[in-house]
């Protein structure tokens, strides 16, 4: 399937979704926001992979969200409509488009398989939000990121306060949020908002997708878990994420690939271990 805004390829269990309008600093157009959702949606009720990495092409990741796009699309919509009918649908028909976006990266966090962003040049605005819904970010030297909505009188809203403030600071998250200055990669690796730094897009991409298949190695429901209980710790209180263990692994727990993962280990190969199942619609009877 052909897409706008992403190139998508598959091998060895590693989904690898690449924003391919590199002429557009990859800004995110109407389009972008439904691709996305769909392409990890798939990938994840499909089971077509292990782990999925998203990179960029051209200069920068992204430069975030496409104002002009979205305002082509408010006259749009405001065409035809007295001012009293505008004025009452304009607030809704906001809430609801922004909540729109915020799914686009939401379902990052909710897909069973880690995701891992590889970051080169620009990561603007939007690109943060994309970044920050990853299980983690790795970046080139020359990498920066900037939370820009401040810079033209907006409030980030897709996802920047509930997911930044949580990885990084408060006083730091606080400082980008008011100033819109970049951060450089240097900086987000100290801080630890990046995982590691490297010289450039092509030893980036490498070592990424080598973190990838060391990922896709592993049992796939024992990194679900993991995943999940990362999340949920994120969110919850140390005794709540204790319980939550607790029943995870009484009910999940797989003994027959615990001994897999002991065998494989002794014995120096790769491991044998089952795909997550596909997610399959609950159809309702007649």
């Amino acid at each position: 399937m052909s897409h706008e805004c992403f190139q998508v390829s598959i091998e060895d269990g590693i989904a690898h979704i690449v924003l391919s309008r590199p002429e557009k600093r990859n800004s995110m157009i109407p389009s972008f926001w439904e691709e996305l959702p769909a392409i990890v949606r798939d990938i994840d009720d499909n089971a077509r992979a292990r782990v999925i990495v998203i990179s960029s092409t051209g200069p920068h990741f992204s430069s975030g969200l496409d104002v002009n796009a979205f305002a082509a699309i408010a006259e749009s919509d405001a065409d035809g409509e007295g001012e009293v009918m505008r004025r009452r649908q304009a607030g809704l028909r906001f809430y609801e488009n922004v909540r729109r976006m915020q799914e686009t990266f939401s379902c990052l966090e909710r897909c069973r398989v880690p995701v891992l962003a590889a970051i080169q040049g620009g990561c603007i605005g939007g690109g943060v939000d994309l970044a920050t819904a990853c299980d983690m970010r790795y970046a080139t030297r020359d990498a920066f990121l900037t939370v820009f909505e401040i810079n033209i009188g907006m409030t980030a809203d897709v996802g920047t306060f509930p997911r930044l403030y949580k990885l990084i600071p408060e006083g730091v998250a606080r400082e980008l949020a008011y100033t819109g200055r970049r951060m450089p990669a240097e900086e987000a690796e100290r801080l630890g908002l990046v995982n590691r730094v490297f010289e450039d897009q092509e030893t980036l991409l490498s070592e990424v997708m080598a973190i990838a298949r060391d990922i896709a190695s592993k049992p796939p429901l024992a990194i679900h878990g993991c995943k999940r209980m990362a999340n949920y710790a994120r969110d919850h209180s140390t005794a709540d994420g204790l319980d939550y263990i607790s029943i995870w692994n009484a009910s999940m727990l797989q003994h027959e690939e615990i001994m897999e993962a002991m065998q494989a280990n002794a014995e120096k190969r790769p491991g044998r271990f089952a795909d997550l199942p596909p997610i399959r619609p609950v159809l309702s009877g007649d």
